[in-house]
């Protein structure tokens, strides 16, 4: 990838902040992809299209290190749960053979596995040597006559933020606008309901959350085209141009692509979150606002009206054990804002979150919900987290996977939030399993019990006494 495309990458003329300083995203500095590279987010953004072969062209390192860290799930095919990779070595490099192991790798998956598709990842090695990726793909996809994209996302780019919009401009560039969409099955019209179709963008099926916002579109006749990328499928990635509304769902991630199919298309698009009774139910609404069918509108409200009601009555056992709980929020991204939605709707205090990850934007979200004086962490190492644990008196850390030995090391209760979690917490049955596992955690007797000092303290001197 050139150094012009990175920069227009960066430069997204979508984010209200570019548009206001025309100063473009943070550019990469050296050790800024410790917490994930370019090829590390564009990874994670398209592993979760399923019946996909993914092969990711480097050192084996590469693969072993970020293959299968989101916890996406698929209702159907599998093959994405497969790692391949080129597995170069020293000798490739030297010898001159990565092209041609590249080549031998794209036939194998094909042959073996007779994918729909296979993407091909860039990594930095093969950026380093010079191969041309773009040139073996397109041979590859005219000579077995399957589409074969190319994923030019070098670590050495940037950050892992930069990795999701190289993600999205494959996608635009090769995928999306190649096919059109399916009609709808025999049978499945429904008299008097007009289907709309919608696509959501940056949502990832984490522990298949999704699936608990899925029946409520389904009822209100709004069929999903695709989830860039949470248990899609390459054909419904190709269809995405025939949207009525694109969502963005996992804050500025993929923002290039919702901006380019509204520049190409037409399609409108809004950013939203299903974390949270408050913000599903905003999401549904814009949808129906932006569609501008006034019988959707009707059934929107209705079923917004049935579905909130049921769910403050089922969470009402939970709220007053909750309720004035103080949490620290350390996460990035959209999650950043959307879950302080969700947990105040429990009667819950944040006291501080995380931004390392976040936009303006999502700094701005924060201080609409928090207020002006609210604290944000940009750095979250031990001592930093533990601190603000101590001055703000939180009741339990809620942070990603690698946090969670520093909370348990200092008898702090922890809930992960971030990508490796099993439990999903998006729509309003999300909510019930959030309210649990938050519960769970809080009321465990095990912190009573760390906490309490151990039978033998103090006693030393007795126990010396009687031995002598």
């Amino acid at each position: 990838m050139k150094a012009k495309d990175i920069a227009e990458l960066l430069d997204e003329p979508a984010c209200s902040h570019n548009k206001k300083e025309k100063s473009g995203c943070a550019k990469p500095k050296p050790g800024s992809t410790a917490g994930g590279c370019a090829f590390d987010g564009a990874q994670i953004a398209l592993l979760p299209i399923a019946d996909v072969a993914h092969i990711v062209h480097g050192p084996i390192a590469c693969a072993g290190s970020s293959w299968d860290n989101r916890g996406t799930r698929s209702s159907g095919p599998d093959l994405y749960r497969i790692g391949m990779t080129t597995d170069l070595t020293e000798q490739d490099v030297v010898m001159g053979r990565a092209e041609k192991r590249l080549l031998h790798s794209i036939k194998q998956a094909i042959e073996d596995y007779s994918p729909p598709a296979v993407f091909v990842y860039n990594t930095c090695v093969p950026a380093l040597i010079g191969d041309d990726v773009d040139a073996i793909c397109r041979a590859a996809e005219s000579r077995w006559d399957t589409p074969v994209v190319p994923v030019d996302a070098a670590g050495f780019y940037g950050t892992k933020n930069l990795g999701n919009r190289i993600a999205g401009e494959a996608m635009v560039k090769y995928v999306i606008g190649t096919r059109e969409p399916d009609p709808l099955p025999p049978g499945t019209e429904r008299p008097g309901i007009k289907v709309h179709d919608v696509n959501l963008i940056g949502e990832y099926n984490i522990a298949g959350e999704f699936w608990h916002v899925l029946p409520l579109l389904d009822e209100l006749g709004v069929r999903v085209l695709c989830t860039l990328s949470g248990d899609a499928r390459f054909r419904e990635v190709q269809t995405m141009h025939r949207a009525e509304v694109n969502m963005m769902v996992c804050s500025k991630a993929m923002l290039n692509v919702a901006r380019k199919l509204e520049e190409r298309f037409g399609t409108p698009w809004f950013e939203g979150s299903f974390y949270g009774i408050t913000d599903t139910s905003q999401s549904l609404r814009d949808f129906a606002r932006l569609i501008g069918d006034a019988d959707l509108m009707q059934r929107t409200e209705a079923l917004i009206t049935r579905e909130e009601a049921r769910i403050r009555e089922a969470l009402e056992p939970w709220r007053e054990r909750l309720s004035g709980k103080r949490v620290l929020l350390y996460t990035g991204g959209v999650k950043s804002w959307s879950v302080i939605s969700a947990l105040q709707d429990l009667g819950m205090k944040v006291v501080a979150t995380g931004t390392k990850k976040s936009t303006e934007e999502d700094k701005a979200r924060i201080r609409e919900l928090m207020g002006d004086d609210v604290k944000m962490l940009d750095e979250g190492n031990p001592k930093v987290l533990l601190q603000t644990v101590a001055d703000y008196q939180a009741d339990i850390l809620i942070a990603g996977g690698r946090n969670m030995y520093t909370a348990l090391k200092a008898k702090i209760p922890f809930l992960d939030i971030n990508q490796e979690r099993e439990f999903g917490y998006a729509g309003y049955d999300g909510m019930l399993e959030l309210v649990r596992q938050l519960t769970l955690t809080l009321e465990s007797p095990v912190w009573e019990a760390v906490r309490r000092a151990p039978p033998w303290a103090g006693t030393a001197g007795e126990l010396l006494t009687v031995s002598g």
